[in-house]
């Protein structure tokens, strides 16, 4: 699930807000998005994917928000290494290795429907007048 936003690295380009599948994330105000919807999060990877600055940390664990330390992940060199991993070009464009990808189309909507369906029961489960938070 997506854990982390750097705001020193973030461009505030938004190509995470257009990737996402699930739209967990919003364009902030001050340019670094928001992570509105984290129960909507299906950790598909792709907001860390298209990220060109590496400043997104999508934890490894679908079914809850990690507790993490932003300094461990960053001296970790996990920032950037799905991108490095694939060869991911630096315009944003997928190499030849990553066309399979795309292919993850029927799982990525599987997951946006678990992922919503996870949304929903949190959302029914929130006494009225109060918001839910993760």
């Amino acid at each position: 699930m997506i854990a982390h936003i750097f705001e020193e690295l973030c461009t505030g380009c938004n190509a995470c807000v257009s990737a996402c599948p699930t739209h967990v994330l919003d364009p902030g105000p001050t340019g670094t998005p928001l992570i509105a919807r984290p129960d909507q999060c299906q950790t598909c990877f792709m907001c860390e994917l298209y990220c060109p600055a590496d400043a997104i940390y999508v934890g490894a664990d679908q079914r809850g928000p990690e507790v993490i330390d932003p300094d461990s992940i960053r001296a970790s060199s996990q920032l950037g290494r799905l991108r490095r991993d694939y060869d991911w070009a630096e315009s944003g464009e997928a190499p030849d290795k990553l066309a399979d990808f795309w292919r993850l189309g029927p799982l990525l909507m599987e997951g946006s429907e678990i992922a919503a369906k996870r949304y929903a029961q949190k959302q029914a489960a929130t006494p009225a007048g109060s918001t839910a938070r993760s």
